[in-house]
């Protein structure tokens, strides 16, 4: 079984992804008229429209701290140093370079999700890239495989890798025994994921801006207190990527190290977000809309969060002369240096909160899954409480060889998702030139499927008309 997991692990994540993902993104990007550049500023204002009100909906600020949630997890702290570790500072430049192209496929994915979302039998909205498998190339069986691997990777194994980071941090800053620590966040997560979708929203709409604000604001802090230093700084990170500077794995080691922890940090393209991207009701209400909010969220989460580690890490100077640290331990080390021991606290708390949303971020995911598997109530139960017992495994037990068992998960996923949203690129630019006309003569473009007769039968036209303002 090992051999069979570390084949398929070494196929997806040595060959298909790391360059597919790249060259998806890149596909986008030349596709779409380079419109995480040219349209940036629209990006921003999608965001800051006024909320629509809707049963079974949420609102597109929610859907964004939801899939930040997921987003923002162990890896913006802890991936970013391995990244620097084994690939030097240079790691962080390929970093930017696959979430800029990267807004591009989350775009994409989750305008395709908006378009195809459905209603289930309580009137919840439902969505994700199994829906748009499934109808928009006639393929269900595609669909199915899809749900099952999300489910197997977001719903269970990531979130026992989220509770065995924070039992660590909790059990090295202060002492709290890792078993206490899963039992404890299990009861917190079960509290919010048993209020459903809604819920998760409502919650993570709170937690991660404050969160995300108070890691800013240290690294803000960080990079007055060192100002001189800092055009330094980002001058090594650019010429690390180019082999301009020595650097511990060359110009191939840190490429392949910041892409990959890029990939892994932002998901763009993985096929996680559009789940709670297809849940929102946008405003304007188009599916381009949520497109960009989504687009947002991967320049939110690598170009900012991560390189507010990086930048903090760097200044610090614990890689100076060489360094043994990697993961969570040298991101302390960093902020130790910064601030003192009260850094060692600091990253403890924050792994606490960024993990603990990344849970509840990714339950929802494998929740719309369950529900296009027709899972029901009984189904959406026993993944509820599937999921708090992996936390509270995940806690005390190694998860080494279960997240391998993941990563082949997470790699089928994004797979067929990549597959899907090519076949289906025709489309997402047809909505994004719609968009964009109508943009020109109004704040509030309004998607009519009047004007795609290709999709007559293939997405619920009742959820469009009712949202249509009157």
């Amino acid at each position: 079984m090992d051999f069979i997991i570390n084949t398929l692990n070494t196929l997806f994540w040595g060959y298909i992804l790391i360059y597919g993902l790249l060259a998806v993104g890149l596909f986008f990007t030349v596709r779409l008229a380079f419109i995480q550049f040219r349209h940036l500023p629209e990006f921003i204002r999608t965001i800051l429209q006024p909320s629509s009100s809707d049963r079974g909906g949420i609102s597109p600020f929610q859907a964004l701290c939801t899939s930040l949630a997921s987003r923002v997890g162990t890896g913006n702290l802890a991936g970013v140093a391995v990244a620097i570790a084994l690939g030097g500072p240079g790691a962080i430049f390929w970093m930017w370079i696959v979430a800029l192209v990267g807004m591009a496929t989350a775009y994409a994915e989750s305008t395709l999700a908006q378009l195809f979302k459905t209603r289930d039998e309580d009137g919840q909205l439902r969505g994700g890239p199994a829906f748009y498998i499934a109808k928009g190339l006639n393929a269900p069986w595609a669909g199915s495989l899809f749900s099952v691997a999300l489910i197997i990777a977001f719903g269970l194994v990531f979130n026992a890798v989220q509770a065995n980071s924070i039992a660590g941090a909790m059990e090295g800053a202060f002492g709290a025994p890792k078993m206490g620590v899963g039992i404890v966040v299990a009861l917190l997560a079960g509290v919010v994921i048993f209020g459903g979708i809604q819920k998760v929203a409502k919650v993570s709409a709170v937690i991660v801006p404050i969160m995300a604000g108070l890691y800013l604001l240290l690294a803000i802090y960080v990079v007055i207190m060192n100002i001189t230093e800092v055009p330094g700084v980002l001058a090594l990170i650019v010429k690390s990527a180019f082999g301009f500077e020595e650097a511990v794995g060359g110009v191939a080691g840190a490429m392949l190290n910041g892409i990959k922890r890029g990939l892994f940090s932002n998901e763009a393209g993985m096929g996680s977000a559009p789940n709670i991207a297809a849940v929102a009701v946008p405003n304007p209400h188009h599916p381009s809309s949520q497109g960009m909010v989504q687009g947002l969220g991967v320049f939110i989460d690598t170009i900012v969060i991560c390189t507010a580690t990086a930048v903090m890490i760097l200044l610090s100077g614990v890689m100076e002369g060489g360094t043994e640290l990697s993961g969570v331990p040298l991101t302390q080390a960093a902020l130790g240096e910064h601030i003192g021991a009260a850094g060692i606290y600091f990253i403890a708390i924050a792994i606490f909160f960024f993990a603990f949303t990344s849970i509840i971020g990714n339950y929802t995911y494998a929740e719309n899954a369950m529900v296009f598997l027709k899972g029901g109530h009984v189904g959406i139960a026993a993944l509820r409480v599937c999921a708090l017992l992996m936390v509270v495994w995940g806690a005390y037990e190694s998860v080494a060889t279960v997240f391998n068992f993941a990563d082949a998960a997470m790699g089928l996923m994004a797979t067929i998702n990549l597959i899907a949203i090519c076949l289906l690129s025709g489309l997402v630019v047809k909505l994004t030139k719609d968009y964009f006309e109508q943009r020109k003569s109004s704040s509030s473009p309004v998607f009519d499927s009047n004007d795609y007769p290709e999709m007559k039968g293939k997405i619920d036209e009742s959820i469009w008309d009712e949202h249509r303002p009157k």
